[in-house]
C-alpha cells in the first residue's frame, strides 16, 4: 500500500530525548505514519476465539481501514478488506455474525468468506471477461501467536516472530494463567474515543509516572494498594524489549510481598476452583509463583496492551481522533475468575469507570496544550542516569522512568526514516 506522502525530515524533530510537539499535530506526519507504520508493519487484529467456528466474522481494524477477520471453511484465520471491487461499497456492516458469503448491496456481487468472488448478478454483460481477480482484498500476510492474529498489508518484511521479538515471553507469561493455557476474547468490546493523537496513548499504557497523581482518587478509594506500586521506593521496572515494545514489571514488587494472586486484590481462598485447577495444570509450587507474579502490563508496538486484566487495541482515526477498544481478558477453564475479571474491567474502564476517565482527560488536555507555541519540545529524559541492562540484555530502569517513551521514539524513528 502507497500513499506517496513525502517523507518528514525527523533529525529537525527527534532530538534525543528531545520530541518536537508537531509530532503529535501535524496532519502530514499522521499520513506519512499510516504508510510508514500502519500498513508497513504488523498491527494486532483480533483474536482467534472471536471467530470460533467455521464461517465466523467479525468487524476490525488495522489504523482506521476496516478489515473483516473470518473463519473460513478451511479453518483458516482470513483478513479481507471490507470494499467490493466493483464500485467499492462495503460488503460487510454486521459488527460479527456467522455467514458462508458476504453480498454486495448495490449490484448483489456476492464473495466467499475467504474473498473469492463467487457470483455477480447478470452475467452475460461481462460476456467472457475473467472475473476471478475480482475478489476482495485481503492483508497480504495474517499470522498468528497463540491466538492473537496480527496482519501486514506489507507483503515482505520481517516475520510475526522477529517483528515480537522478547515481547513474545509477555504473552505466554499472560497464558500460564489459563489452567488452559489458552486466553479467550469472549466478553464484549467498550470503545472510548478520545480527542488526542494515537501516540499520547501508546506511550501513557507504559508511563509509571503517572499513576500516583493521575489515578490517587481510584487508588484511595479502592484501597487496592496499586499506588504503592509507581510510588519512588517501588522495586517495579519499566523495560524496553526493542521494536517498540515496552513493559511495566510490577512482579519484583509482587515477589517482595510474596502473596498468590495478590495482584489482583484476592487470595486463593476466594477462588478455590481456579487455584485448584492452575495447581492441576502447572503443579503447585509453579502454580504457586505464576499466581503471585500475575499478569503483564505490555505494550506491544502500535497497537496491542495488554493491562493484567485487559486488553486495549488502539485505532487511530486522525491525527486528532483515536478510539481505544477495551474487552476484559478472559481465561480458558478460568470460570471462576473470569467472573471477576469482567466486574473488575467494569468496574475500572467501564462506562462509569474512573481510570479510562481520568487517562483519557490527560489524553484532550496534553493534545490541546502541545498546540501551544512555547516550549516547542517534550522532554523525556526521566530516569535517564539509572538506565541498565537486564539478564537478557534489555534497558531497564525505574517503574517511573521514561526508558518505555525513549524505546517507542527510537523505533518510531527507524520506522519513519526507513526507505
Amino acid at each position: 500500500m502507497n500513499l506517496s506522502v513525502q517523507p518528514t525530515d525527523l533529525s529537525d524533530r527527534i532530538r534525543g530525548e528531545h520530541i518536537h510537539g508537531s509530532l503529535y499535530t501535524d496532519p502530514a506526519v499522521f499520513q506519512e505514519e499510516l504508510e510508514k507504520i500502519w500498513y508497513r508493519t504488523w498491527v494486532y487484529v483480533g483474536h482467534e476465539s472471536e471467530v470460533p467456528e467455521t464461517n465466523d466474522f467479525v468487524l476490525k481494524s488495522i489504523g482506521p481501514q476496516p478489515v473483516i477477520m473470518t473463519r473460513g471453511a478451511d479453518g483458516e484465520v482470513h483478513l479481507l478488506q471490507n470494499r467490493c471491487p466493483h464500485r467499492g461499497n462495503q460488503v460487510c456492516t454486521r459488527a460479527k455474525g456467522n455467514a458462508r458469503r458476504f453480498t454486495c448491496p448495490f449490484h448483489n456481487w456476492t464473495f466467499e468468506n475467504d474473498g473469492r468472488l463467487a457470483a455477480y448478478a447478470f452475467p452475460e454483460g461481462y460476456a467472457d471477461r475473467d472475473m476471478s481477480e475480482l475478489g476482495l482484498g485481503r492483508v497480504p500476510r495474517v499470522a498468528s501467536y497463540r491466538g492473537f492474529v496480527f496482519g501486514s498489508f506489507a507483503g515482505t518484511g520481517p516475520t510475526l516472530a522477529d517483528h515480537l521479538g522478547g515481547a513474545a515471553e509477555t504473552i505466554d507469561r499472560l497464558c500460564e494463567h489459563s489452567p488452559e493455557g489458552e486466553v479467550e476474547l469472549t466478553a464484549g468490546f467498550l470503545q472510548h474515543r478520545v480527542k488526542a493523537n494515537w501516540k499520547f496513548v501508546l506511550e501513557n499504557e507504559t508511563d509509571g509516572y503517572h499513576p500516583a497523581f493521575v489515578h490517587a482518587s481510584i487508588f484511595k478509594v479502592a484501597e487496592s494498594g496499586l499506588g504503592g506500586l509507581y510510588g519512588d521506593r517501588s522495586t517495579a521496572l519499566t523495560r524496553d524489549f526493542g521494536n517498540g515494545h515496552t513493559e511495566i514489571d510490577l512482579r519484583p514488587e509482587f515477589r517482595r510481598l510474596d502473596r498468590p494472586m495478590g495482584w489482583f486484590g484476592t487470595t486463593p481462598e476466594k477462588l478455590p476452583d481456579y487455584a485448584s485447577a492452575m495447581a492441576a495444570a502447572h503443579g503447585a509450587d509453579k502454580a504457586r509463583e505464576i499466581m503471585i507474579d500475575g499478569t503483564p502490563h505490555v505494550m506491544i508496538f502500535p497497537n496491542l496492551f495488554i493491562a493484567e486484566i485487559q486488553i486495549f487495541v488502539i485505532q487511530p482515526r486522525a491525527v486528532d481522533d483515536t478510539v481505544q477498544h477495551v474487552t476484559a481478558l478472559q481465561l480458558k477453564g478460568g470460570r471462576e475468575m473470569n467472573r471477576r475479571l469482567r466486574q473488575q474491567t467494569m468496574g475500572s474502564v467501564g462506562p462509569a469507570g474512573f481510570l479510562l476517565a481520568d487517562d483519557s482527560e490527560m489524553y484532550e488536555r496534553t493534545h490541546r496544550g502541545v498546540q501551544s507555541l512555547q516550549p516547542e519540545w517534550l522532554f523525556l529524559g526521566r530516569g535517564d542516569h539509572r538506565e541498565r541492562r537486564d539478564a537478557d540484555g534489555y534497558m531497564v530502569a525505574h517503574a517511573t522512568d521514561e526508558v518505555p517513551s525513549r524505546g517507542i521514539w527510537q523505533h518510531y524513528r527507524r520506522l519513519m526514516e526507513a526507505a
